[in-house]
């Protein structure tokens, strides 16, 4: 099991920047992907980023490629995703879930990862 605490959420203006992070607890995550999903209201929880902890292979979504970076810190046993060129309709709560099983590809779907962080709302205003 691994427990992960979300930070970073808040108000952005549309076209900045903004990051959040995942910091990962009882124990390290190694072997392990970590993905971003985000749901805004109304809508089904959707992939936006993940990367393979050893390794560090990541993919996107479309709707991010060009934009967003997810990156990780072994050392700090954290992943971050940076949001750069914002959009509103990059408004949503925004999760990030480890899959823990071993893997060396990304999976997209959201029912692969077992355990997610408590998610955090991110709003950019245009």
């Amino acid at each position: 099991q691994v427990q992960l605490v979300q930070s970073g959420g808040g108000l952005v203006q549309a076209g900045n920047s903004h990051g959040l992070s995942c910091a990962a607890s009882g124990r390290t995550l190694s072997s392990v992907a970590v993905g971003w999903f985000r749901q805004a209201p109304g809508k089904e929880r959707e992939f936006v980023a993940a990367i393979i902890w050893n390794g560090g292979v990541t993919d996107y979504a479309d709707s991010v490629k060009g934009r967003f970076t997810v990156s990780r810190d072994t050392a700090k046993n954290t992943v971050y995703l940076q949001m750069n060129n914002l959009k509103p309709e990059d408004t949503a709560v925004y999760y990030c879930a480890a899959r823990l099983q071993f893997t060396t590809t990304i999976s997209v779907r959201s029912d692969r990862y077992d355990n997610w962080g408590q998610g955090t709302q991110v709003t950019v205003s245009s």
